[in-house]
């Protein structure tokens, strides 16, 4: 690691952290030359498998792109950011125990179905609405009832979903 005041590569850690709530290591560092402390994070980064869209086009997996689209969902929702990262990191950790070079965008929409699902019923819906691409109001009754359908919702703060007037 070079020193980010005078370019020395020569630096020593003096204190190593771990980052609580998350995937990274923090660490104190002093130059050996001008003798000034910085601190550097230390992450774990994996090569992610690409992504096989739908039309067959293949790209590489974009994390930045995945939370982009659930803060979609969740705008206005009561989700905080750090549910959002929780949610992306659990998809993205999915996605690279698949150990294969290319995964499905199907099989990451339907982890980022499961996981809103659990988190929020109304971002599940608006999710499922551009995930599943639907075209009519049937659909939405489709999926809203499958949610009322299912057992109650282990988390308490979501209010029940109502389509009947």
């Amino acid at each position: 690691m070079n020193c980010p005041f005078c370019g020395e590569s020569r630096t020593e850690v003096t204190d190593t952290r771990p980052v609580s709530g998350s995937n990274c290591t923090r660490r104190r560092r002093q130059c050996r030359v001008c003798r000034k402390r910085f601190t550097t994070y230390e992450t774990l980064h994996l090569t992610a498998p690409k992504v096989v869209k739908r039309d067959g086009r293949r790209e590489p997996f974009d994390a930045d792109k995945l939370r982009r689209s659930i803060v979609m969902a969740t705008a206005k929702r009561p989700v905080s950011e750090g549910d959002i990262d929780a949610l992306v990191e659990r998809v993205e950790l999915n996605i690279m125990s698949v150990r294969k070079q290319e995964v499905d965008s199907v099989r990451i929409g339907q982890a980022v179905m499961r996981e809103l699902e659990k988190l929020d019923h109304v971002a599940y819906v608006r999710f499922a609405s551009v995930y599943r691409n639907f075209q009519d109001v049937g659909a939405f009754r489709e999926i809203v009832e499958g949610i009322g359908a299912a057992a109650p919702a282990e988390n308490d703060s979501q209010l029940p979903l109502d389509i009947d007037e």
